[in-house]
Parts: C-alpha cells; structure tokens; sequence
C-alpha cells in the first residue's frame, strides 16, 4: 500500500469530486433550525447555518434562489431546505447549497404574509386614522381590475340597478401573475394623477393564496394606503384576507359587496325622498293653519271692528304719558329750585360782604392782602375795605399776641 503526497488543495479538490459524484448527496432535504443568518444585500446571497440538538451544519442560499422564496428567513426559524451537498475548497468546510426553502410546519406565503402584515402595521399604514370616508354620492366610480373575469360584470350589474347616475371608469390590469402588482400599482397611481374618480374599488375574484397574491405586494400596498382617493377593496371571497384590505378605507366580502358600499340605493334614496316630501307637507301645512287662526283672531279683534278704536286708545296713552311727563317736569324744578335755594343760602352767608357787615375790614398793603400783625412794619401804608368803602391809614406802633404769653408790642 503505497501513501500519496498531496497539496491541501488537492485534498480538498479530492473530498470535493467525492461528494459531488454521490447521487444521495445532490438532492437531500433536511430539517434544521435557522442560526448565523446573514443577508448579504449587496450580493443578494443568503449565508446560514442548520442546526439541531446534536450538530450544526453550514449552508448558502446563492441570490437566484433567495430571489424566489416570499419569506425572509430569521433566526430561531425552523425550515425545511432542500439542496446538494459540496465541500467549499478554500475553508475545506462542506455546505448545504440551498435550492428551495419551505417553514417547517407552515406554508411560505402565510409566513411571508404574517411578516410583512407586521412589517406595514408597524410603519402605520393600517391605522384607523389614516381612513378617509366614502363619499356618499359619487359622481364616478373608479375600478381596477381584470376586463375579462366576472367582476367587473358584477360590479356594473349592481351599479346598475342601484345607482345609474354615477359612471364606471375602468382601469383594466392583471390582477395575477409577475406583472400584476405594478399594473394595479400604476393604476391607483393614474387615478389619482388625473383626479378620474371619487371612490375606488380595487380587487378580483376569488383563488388560492397564490393566485390573491398580487394584493399583498408591498408596492401595491403602499400604493393603496397613499390614494387620495378613498379605496374599497374587494379581493376574493369572503374567507379571503389580503393586505389591501387592511390599507384600504373600507373592505368588501367580494366585488358586489363593494359596489354596494361605493354607491347608495336608488330605491332607499325615493323612499327617504318620499318621507322628506311628506314631512315637508306636514310642516307646511301645519304653518299654514297656524297662521290662518291667527289671522282669525286679528279679524275677530275689536281694533279690525273699529278701526278708531285702537287710535282712540293709543291717544288716552299718549295723554296718560304726556301727564306723567309733565308731573315729573314739575316735581323735578321744584326740586332743583329748592336746591338752588339751600345752595345760595349757603354761599350768601359765607360772603365776605356779611362779614364786613358785622364790623371787620379787610387790609391791604403794597404786596397784597395783610392778614396777620407781623406782616406790617411800623411806617407802611395800609388801606383798610369796610362795608360802606375803603380808608387809608399808616402803621404807628404793632402789638404781636404770643401763644401763651403776653401781647408784646413793637
């Protein structure tokens, strides 16, 4: 037995020709939980590990196949991968070279669809806030859907019957497949641009979550909840939920259901038109007797009777107020008169004239009025007033009264 010399290369070229050539080791499934994730954006790989309660395992999920699955892997996720078994030569490490990736114990698309369901509620775009009303009388009502399926059949029936005042614009789409999301995008987006409708209803008949897919495409999504225009949607049956529905204004079961909601009955609005009408009846009616009884009335009055009558009144009032007026005319001079005598009474015996009159003179010199004995000097000239007139006289000698002392004379 004869031992070879190899390179670590092309030991590891060896190992890997060996797990290649193994039929069992090309196409394996195997069950693990998710750790170590990396997502490498600039390249588009995916970059993980396996692991149970015993072992780990490396795998790589190169773009074109990440490309494909409507989840994004997380860790602590339990999958389901299938893919080939190799050796990557540098590392001398083997991997799992993931074709396809499924969540272990439910489907891909519900899973994607709880993700992103989350993802959106996060960010604010289902808030009730955010709701606009429907308007209750459109004059057009938009529709984004397939021309070919049943739908938009259904819709222009019961438009028709209910409320053929308002038009139906179409926006024709896919409403399945790889194009579908970015035409029902564009639509929403070109109604909204031109201002062509006042309410939309977006949706399509039933299918399988894949077929519904379309409605729950972040772009359409987004596209949605950013109309100006109020949004019904209306996709699938009943049972069926999309993400449209959380984003748009108002949810239909199905499509009939939505045109229901986007316009009123023709036939409650004549009923509630009939009502109004006989209220409006009633309540002219009713004002008309009103005014007809009091109309009787004024013309069973005694002033419709004999008319001056009421003049004769009127003039007994305006005498009975004239003599009122002249009455307290009357009370109010003699008032003010006896006012006017109290006041001048007052002011007659403060006069300087009464005092003059019992005896006192007013004096006066060069700098005016003397009031007081230290104010003149013996030799000044003095003009006393009296009653009757005036005299001038000149300061001989001035006696000063001290408080509580004896007169001193100067």
């Amino acid at each position: 037995m004869s031992s070879l010399l190899l390179t670590v290369s092309q030991l590891n070229s060896y190992i890997k020709s060996l797990l290649d050539g193994d039929r069992h080791l090309q196409s394996v499934y195997v069950c693990g939980e998710i750790s170590n994730f990396v997502n490498h954006y600039r390249s588009g790989h995916f970059y993980l590990s396996l692991k149970d309660d015993g072992a780990v395992v490396q795998a790589v999920m190169f773009r074109s196949a990440a490309s494909r699955i409507k989840f994004t892997p997380q860790n602590g996720m339990k999958v389901l991968v299938r893919g080939r078994v190799s050796l990557f030569e540098r590392s001398g490490q083997y991997q799992i070279y993931i074709d396809d990736m499924q969540p272990d114990g439910v489907g891909s698309l519900q899973l994607a669809f709880e993700q992103r369901k989350e993802a959106l509620a996060r960010e604010g775009l289902f808030d009730a806030a955010r709701k606009r009303p429907v308007p209750r009388y459109p004059a057009r009502i938009g529709v984004v859907t397939s021309p070919t399926g049943a739908v938009l059949q259904d819709i222009r029936n019961v438009l028709t019957r209910r409320y053929p005042l308002a038009q139906l614009i179409l926006c024709p789409v896919l409403v399945q497949g790889s194009e579908a999301a970015g035409q029902i995008t564009a639509a929403i987006r070109r109604f909204n641009e031109r201002q062509a409708a006042d309410v939309l209803i977006v949706g399509r008949g039933g299918g399988s979550m894949e077929d519904l897919w379309a409605f729950n495409e972040e772009i359409v999504v987004r596209a949605v909840a950013a109309s100006r225009i109020p949004v019904i949607s209306a996709v699938g049956h009943e049972t069926d939920f999309t993400l449209c529905d959380f984003a748009a204004d108002l949810r239909a079961p199905t499509p009939s259901a939505a045109a229901e909601l986007a316009a009123p009955d023709r036939g409650e609005l004549h009923l509630s038109l009939l009502e109004k009408q006989t209220a409006m009846r009633r309540a002219l009616q009713g004002r008309v007797e009103e005014n007809r009884r009091r109309l009787l009335t004024i013309r069973q009055s005694r002033s419709m009777a004999s008319p001056l009558y009421g003049v004769e009144l009127r003039r007994m009032k305006l005498d009975y107020r004239a003599g009122q007026l002249k009455s307290a005319f009357v009370h109010t001079v003699r008032r003010q008169a006896q006012t006017f005598g109290t006041l001048a009474g007052k002011l007659d015996a403060l006069s300087p004239l009464k005092v003059l009159a019992r005896g006192y003179a007013i004096a006066s010199g060069e700098q005016g009025l003397v009031t007081k004995a230290s104010q003149a000097q013996e030799g000044d000239s003095l003009r006393l007033k009296f009653m009757d007139g005036s005299v001038s006289c000149r300061v001989i000698s001035r006696e000063i009264v001290v408080p509580d002392g004896e007169p001193h004379r100067f």
